[in-house]
């Protein structure tokens, strides 16, 4: 039996896939948040600053390139990737 595409499958089928999606993407969420945290732990120990521009901005660039290799508007997946930028720094302010 082939594996079923979004057309052969009914509304609630669709819903729960796209409910297994988000908790997926909830997951890596949440393990990106705690290498994130890790990151900063480290950089605390090293005395080095919470901030690395150079860094955001690399993740932004792989963010766009991973945008447009999955055909996901790039501006989009840019934002969403700039909040996990700011809320992990807003993490970090509040722990130190």
């Amino acid at each position: 039996m082939s594996e079923r595409t979004p057309d052969d499958m009914t509304l609630e089928e669709l819903r729960e896939e796209i409910q297994q999606i988000d908790r997926e993407l909830v997951e890596l969420i949440a393990q990106r948040t705690y290498v994130a945290d890790t990151i900063a732990d480290v950089k605390e120990e090293q005395g080095l600053p919470t901030t690395d521009e150079d860094q955001e901005q690399a993740v932004m660039d792989r963010a766009g390139e991973n945008a447009e290799r999955f055909d996901v508007d790039s501006n989009l997946v840019k934002a969403i990737f700039r909040l996990l930028i700011e809320l992990n720094k807003v993490e970090q302010r509040e722990s130190r």
